[in-house]
């Protein structure tokens, strides 16, 4: 059993771990009230191509794979607690560079492809940080949650996700509000950016305040530490169980183990749960938001408070799934999403098709954002933190992170080209993908509701030994 006291602990821990992911949400999101000023200060100022601007509103996006791709070694070699100090400082960086690129190098006002250049890489900076954090701040959180509300705590980072996401939102509408096009243009967006900078200074302090992961100290034999932390979140005999059953499945850690160790399977589940996550195309509704509104016959400040409505919904639909997936489950989250977002994207594939973008094409992008909230948005990152075993948790999840990140970035750089071909065709892939990712969870999914992570340890383990009987 949890102590009873241990809950304000764990909850505390929790909070402070979902720092990372309200600076995901505020990174990713930060770049909808800026991508319009971007374009106008760097794409046509020098001329460039639409792909250009694609390219350039999604280049965090290539840190981000670099930081899912990498936060495998991190995480086994500094640990989580510290893999997610480096991940707070290279917010704070991009946060500041992204905000004045020319700092020491170039004259402000004055586009250059060398400017472009450099503030992309502040932005990869940033990305990198986003890599970090989407990999191990659910797998920080699942580590050092009770079984029984491991899938709550875990979707307490989605929240966090889509939490900053809103806050941008407001923060840029608030930048933007009663001022000229000219004046957010040079100076606006600027100010967008450097707002990332408190959130990046509080979560870089408050991380020194928190533990490492009992399963990370075990697997360097720090098994007193361990053990000290175990204590505080269960009482005496379930924490002594639980130390036996992480103990028992590190021993084999002197031997070190491979990506493939407990078969393939599991590891291409992990990967296209990532991949269908992005394919569905969320990003492109959250990047291109104030775009997408615009299109509608917003202005620019009153598409940005529609994206606050969007952001509100987005909230609201993410806290069902937190008090729903550790009751009904992960698989019925999915699958209901899947439809609600099939539904969703082929409303509005069918509004661009006959030209009628209006209210109606607001209500279906509403149903699309909602239905992914309240499951796919979250419940990925509950099953990514949870069903890889203890031995190849940091590498597979490395792998995962990164090629969501990396379908992330195709999705979102080839949006503005696959628009100037058709609207309706566009949002009719999205649809597919969001029909295609239902028939996967149904068909290849397992259920982790209410399961240690040891147990679901050997659940695999002995699956993997039936299909190998099979075979």
């Amino acid at each position: 059993m949890v102590n009873k006291n241990s809950y304000l602990y764990i909850g505390l821990i929790t909070m402070v771990a979902t720092l990372g992911g309200l600076l995901f949400g505020y990174d990713t999101a930060v770049i909808s009230g800026a991508e319009g000023s971007l374009q106008a200060y760097f794409t046509e100022g020098l001329g460039l191509s639409s792909l250009i601007h694609g390219l350039t509103v999604s280049s965090a996006l290539i840190g981000c794979i670099i930081g899912g791709f990498i936060s495998g070694y991190f995480a086994t070699n500094f640990g989580r607690k510290y893999s997610l100090i480096i991940a707070a400082v290279l917010f704070l960086v991009s946060a500041l560079g992204s905000a004045f690129p020319e700092f020491l190098f170039f004259t402000r006002g004055e586009p250059s492809y060398a400017l472009l250049i450099t503030f992309n890489i502040y932005r990869i900076i940033g990305g990198i940080g986003v890599g970090l954090a989407s990999a191990i701040s659910p797998m920080y959180i699942g580590e050092m949650a009770p079984p029984k509300i491991r899938g709550t705590l875990v979707s307490l980072n989605q929240f966090a996700i889509i939490f900053g996401m809103l806050v941008v939102y407001f923060v840029n509408w608030g930048i933007a509000k009663g001022q000229t096009l000219e004046w957010v243009n040079d100076i606006g967006w600027r100010y967008m950016f450097l707002s990332e900078a408190i959130p990046a200074i509080l979560f870089l302090v408050l991380l020194f305040t928190v533990p490492e992961t009992p399963r990370y100290l075990v697997s360097k034999n720090e098994d007193e530490k361990a053990m000290n932390i175990l204590s505080r979140i269960y009482e005496k005999t379930m924490a002594k169980a639980t130390m036996f059953e992480i103990k028992a499945s590190f021993k084999e850690s002197n031997k070190k183990a491979k990506l493939f160790t407990f078969g393939k399977k599991i590891v291409v589940v992990g990967i296209l749960l990532s991949v269908f996550q992005q394919f569905v195309g969320i990003n492109v509704a959250l990047y291109y938001a104030p775009r997408i509104f615009e299109s509608m016959g917003a202005a620019r400040d009153a598409s940005m408070f529609q994206t606050i409505i969007m952001g509100l919904v987005n909230v609201v639909f993410t806290l069902i799934a937190i008090f729903t997936v550790d009751k009904f489950g992960r698989k019925p989250l999915l699958i209901s999403g899947s439809v609600g977002m099939t539904i969703g994207m082929f409303g509005v594939a069918a509004m661009a098709f006959s030209n009628k973008i209006g209210i109606a094409t607001l209500i279906f992008i509403i149903i699309y954002t909602a239905s992914f909230m309240m499951s796919w948005g979250p419940v990925v990152w509950v099953l990514i933190s949870e069903i890889f075993p203890n031995r190849i948790r940091a590498q597979a999840v490395a792998i995962a992170v990164a090629a969501q990140w990396a379908a992330n970035y195709f999705i979102s750089s080839t949006y503005p080209a696959m628009m100037e071909v058709s609207g309706g065709l566009t949002y009719s892939f999205y649809g597919i993908m969001s029909l295609l990712s239902a028939l996967f969870i149904w068909k290849f999914v397992p259920e982790t509701k209410g399961r240690s992570l040891e147990e679901l340890e050997k659940i695999l383990v002995n699956s993997q030994k039936k299909d190998e009987d099979v075979a």
